[in-house]
């Protein structure tokens, strides 16, 4: 591939990427615990959006049951959100494979 060809290939996958970046910002995950007491919600991006709390649920908590609720919640909403960025930005991993460096 010549150079110009190698540069046409980078700028498209460039936009790609940006396209794919403002797509995950607008795309909300939900982490939940295991009784959903409280579920951390995350941009596809992991940027923080909100938490809620079932306030039912939380009251009889304690601070240690509710710092590993939060823990769970937390956890489980960043592996969501790790697997929707692996499968948006995935494919445009490939498109560098037939490149020469």
């Amino acid at each position: 591939m010549n150079n110009s060809g190698m540069l046409k290939q980078l700028l498209q996958m460039r936009k790609q990427l940006k396209k794919t970046q403002n797509e995950l910002e607008k795309e909300i995950i939900t982490g939940s615990s295991k009784d959903a007491c409280v579920q951390i919600m995350l941009t596809g991006a992991q940027k923080f959006h909100r938490v809620i709390l079932d306030e039912d649920k939380v009251k009889p908590l304690n601070n240690s049951q509710l710092e590993k609720h939060i823990g769970d919640a937390l956890q489980d909403a960043l592996s969501k959100s790790r697997s929707l960025m692996a499968e948006k930005l995935g494919p445009l991993g490939g498109g560098m494979t037939g490149m020469k460096f």
